[in-house]
């Protein structure tokens, strides 16, 4: 049996709304833009799914040692201050901000731009739009945003205030000074 979906790339509903397409549809990946667009996307290819793995798991070995925040792996999603409810493929909330939230603003999209994310590129990704994405995170709060693009083994280093930053086949990239000591190899994740 074929279901049609309508298309939901022109479907523009509210923070409610939102909220009970995402619990009715648990198995999809959705996100919604600043503009209140529904962006459906496609489960992560077997390949992305091991990288991903391995920068979250990274992250939260380095959090548990640290005790510093909190981490969050891709099905995490966050209200940003304009509006948009994005899921970064990792993510870490500093403990005060994260223990500021009541529980009840935790169990949902909590109100707040993530102090740092990670976004991995995968081949169904487009570059500009990948892109755009980090700037909305830096716009929106984050401290530091890494863009890693096995695609052409390179990373891109966004911090609010400064250039932007392009690391060629890079071992590691360093957290210092958002995530102090966290170092993440990259050797299984840009190969």
């Amino acid at each position: 049996m074929t279901v049609m979906m309508p298309d939901l790339r022109s479907l523009t509903i509210s923070d409610q709304k939102f909220w009970q397409l995402c619990v009715a549809n648990p198995e999809l990946r959705l996100e919604r833009t600043a503009e209140g667009e529904v962006i459906i996307m496609p489960p992560a290819f077997s390949d992305t799914g091991a990288r991903n793995l391995d920068i979250a798991a990274q992250l939260w070995v380095w959090n548990q040692r640290t005790g510093l925040g909190r981490a969050f792996d891709s099905s995490a999603g966050f209200t940003l201050p304009n509006g948009a409810i994005r899921s970064p493929d990792a993510a870490w909330i500093r403990k005060e901000r994260w223990e500021a939230l009541t529980r009840q603003e935790q169990s949902r999209f909590a109100s707040l731009c993530p102090d740092f994310v990670v976004e991995l590129r995968s081949r169904s990704d487009d570059l500009a739009d990948v892109r755009k994405k980090m700037l909305e995170y830096m716009e929106n709060g984050a401290r530091l945003g890494w863009l890693i693009d096995p695609l052409v083994q390179q990373v891109y280093i966004y911090r609010p205030g400064y250039a932007l930053e392009v690391l060629d086949d890079p071992e590691i990239v360093s957290g210092d000074p958002i995530l102090p000591g966290f170092i993440l190899e990259l050797g299984g994740i840009l190969t």
